[in-house]
């Protein structure tokens, strides 16, 4: 879900004119890592690229060359900013922006781009900043290299204009399958809403999901009887959260979860007691203990609690985050390894 490549295609499709601002490059301490984007409009800004001063200076270069795109197209600019010196942030590193402006003649490789996002491909985008620049070039990563990345490559330094940027796109949505729509549940769903995931939310009781014009555009609900069923049918690495109204449920879900194994995270509600009662009674039906082992209950981060609603989906959905950004550096460290062998 990359979210302002929706608001920039919409934006280009009405006509309008943006502002593309991109972290291109990071020395020491910065607020936002490279790739991260913000996009400006004559009337408002979007996104973040970390704020404070960088981000006031930044609108104040984007409405330049906004304007100055008017009679240039393609109009280009990268600017170097030391946080400590120059905008007086704690940060202390140096940050280079990249700064495109955008119009409807670029609308074809923004709706392609959003395109392959959606359908789950990474794609390497690359943006010339030479005098007389290139369009935007889309192109498929090398094998094996799908991780989201961005590179600025010199050339002959930024006042010759010989740079290039190249960053490769890569889809950040986790698949979350949710079973309960109870008090608890609802406050999850509220909170992954906000992330970039799509959740399918599973409950026996129709009645208990909210109605249709409230429930995020990320979230598909999943009214049945047999719940084994969602589990059978997520795909690989999904993030199985079980906060069902009945242990006997909850019992039978773990099962088939723990016997699947490929999941990136199985947690669930309830407390320490309700866990080791669980192991014992999945041991007896043959579960390997390893994969067990593997069972988070009760869900939440550590150091919270606090057992109402609000505050169990806040700690369950940053344990979630945890548990992406682990296996994201997992599969970065792998990668990593079997290119180097």
């Amino acid at each position: 879900m990359q979210v302002w490549l929706n608001d920039l295609q919409t934006l280009l499709a009405h006509g309008d004119a943006a502002v593309l601002v991109t972290v291109a490059r990071v020395e020491g301490s910065a607020p936002r890592e490279p790739g991260t984007k913000m996009i400006v409009t004559r009337e408002d800004a979007r996104y973040t690229i970390g704020g404070g001063h960088l981000e006031w200076k930044a609108i104040e270069t984007a409405r330049r060359v906004l304007k100055d795109g008017m009679r240039s197209p393609r109009t280009r600019k990268l600017e170097r900013f030391a946080l400590g010196p120059s905008l007086g942030q704690c940060c202390g590193g140096v940050v280079v922006l990249a700064f495109e402006r955008l119009d409807v003649s670029d609308l074809n490789w923004v709706t392609t781009l959003s395109k392959r996002t959606a359908q789950g491909l990474s794609t390497v985008r690359s943006v010339s900043f030479a005098p007389k620049p290139d369009a935007v070039m889309l192109s498929d990563p090398e094998p094996g290299a799908t991780d989201a990345d961005c590179l600025l490559w010199d050339g002959a330094g930024f006042a010759e204009s010989g740079a290039l940027l190249t960053e490769t796109i890569a889809p950040r949505d986790f698949n979350v399958v949710l079973f309960g729509a109870g008090h608890v549940g609802a406050a999850l769903v509220r909170v992954l809403a906000t992330l970039p995931c799509h959740v399918t939310w599973v409950d026996s009781r129709d009645a208990a999901f909210p109605a249709a014009q409230f429930v995020p555009d990320n979230v598909t609900i999943e009214p049945t009887d047999a719940p084994d069923e969602a589990v059978d049918n997520a795909l690989p690495f999904s993030y199985f959260v079980v906060m069902t109204h009945d242990h006997t449920v909850d019992l039978a879900l773990a099962e088939c979860i723990l016997k699947r194994g490929d999941f990136g995270f199985f947690g669930m509600i309830g407390s320490y007691t309700k866990k080791k009662q669980f192991e014992h009674r999945l041991a007896a039906r043959g579960i390997d203990p390893a994969k067990i082992e593997r069972m988070v209950c009760p869900i939440g981060i550590d150091g919270i609690v606090d057992k109402s609603p609000e505050i169990i989906a806040v700690a369950a959905a940053a344990q979630l985050l945890q548990a992406v950004e682990f296996n994201a550096h997992a599969r970065a460290s792998s990668s990593s390894s079997q290119q180097t062998v």
